[in-house]
């Protein structure tokens, strides 16, 4: 079966499944904070990613393991705390990131 060429115009209603031209707008804008809000917390977790790679430098160069294992279970009880379950998952990625190649 082949597909036919024929072009359609995508509303906003379309690419939010909004059911209204203002619920569309609503959804638009908010869709738009959200990137945004993306992007800080991207860039902040690339920043937390350079300064554990400090603190593992200076670990490692004392001696000590990459890795403090008692310091993680403060990050992830902290996580778990502030946003329960989820949160203790979302930390697991975000130490995963911070530990680098182990």
């Amino acid at each position: 079966m082949s597909v036919t060429a024929a072009s359609k115009t995508v509303t906003a209603a379309d690419k939010t499944g909004a059911h209204t031209p203002e619920a569309a707008d609503v959804i638009t804008g908010a869709r738009e904070r959200i990137d945004a809000l993306d992007d800080r917390i991207i860039g902040l977790i690339q920043e937390r990613m350079a300064v554990s790679a400090v603190i593992q430098e200076a670990r490692i160069t004392s001696g000590g393991r990459r890795v403090n294992l008692s310091r993680e279970m403060e990050v992830l009880d902290h996580y778990r705390q502030a946003l329960g379950k989820p949160g203790t998952t979302l930390a697991m990625t975000m130490l995963e990131l911070c530990r680098g190649r182990v």
